[in-house]
């Protein structure tokens, strides 16, 4: 992992192989899907290195051990709609997890963000939450949900995303320092329309075949 203001860019050529897929503008939605799912988990898993354990005692076939288990309720919240497609990857190596939604969309003309839809409990019953985006653009989304999350009461929050624009890493390290921002790689710059250089194309759009 390379370092920078609490910006972790992962370096695992597993990583960097499939995003390359994943940029192609010649891969189709299903295994655009796959692709995002698969990248999500690999990322989580270096996101997650940090989480506390408690002891908890084993009983193998032979004998009994003493092994670890996580000790912190972690809580997933995919930024609607592309976040939704990281969901399964983190899923598969954390099932417990809870997943809240919530509704954020850029407006096309400011660029900025709208929240639409929360559907988050009065209090939260999680201790650590990964936001799920795969792409931090402009960073209003990222901004407007970590604030949302600060408010609910959330101890610790991380944003877990596949590309970044330099102006979006910025945005959330200006308004939230504290929150670690772990991506798979960083572009160029944003065009005048907000979309990521050299990027990907619409996140959402290639998900789901809208495009």
């Amino acid at each position: 992992m390379q370092s920078m203001e609490n910006v972790f860019v992962s370096q695992h050529p597993l990583i960097k192989h499939k995003l390359a897929k994943l940029r192609d503008r010649d891969t189709e939605p299903k295994k655009f899907r796959e692709l995002i799912r698969e990248i999500a988990g690999l990322l989580t898993y270096e996101a997650t290195l940090d989480l506390e354990l408690s002891p908890f005692e084993v009983t193998t076939p032979l004998e009994k051990m003493s092994g670890s288990i996580l000790k912190e309720k972690i809580g997933l919240v995919p930024i609607l709609r592309a976040g939704l497609g990281m969901v399964e990857g983190v899923w598969e190596l954390m099932p417990s997890s809870e997943v809240w939604h919530i509704g954020i969309y850029r407006d096309e003309k400011t660029l900025k963000p709208v929240e639409y839809y929360n559907k988050l409990p009065i209090e939260p019953r999680v201790s650590v939450c990964l936001i799920l985006d795969p792409m931090l653009a402009t960073g209003g989304s990222a901004t407007a949900t970590i604030e949302v999350l600060k408010r609910w009461g959330v101890r610790r929050i991380k944003f877990v995303g596949i590309i970044g624009a330099p102006e979006g890493i910025k945005a959330v390290h200006d308004a939230h320092p504290d929150v670690p921002v772990f991506l798979a790689d960083v572009d160029r710059q944003l065009n005048e329309h907000g979309y990521i250089l050299p990027g990907l194309g619409d996140a959402g759009d290639r998900q789901f075949g809208t495009g």
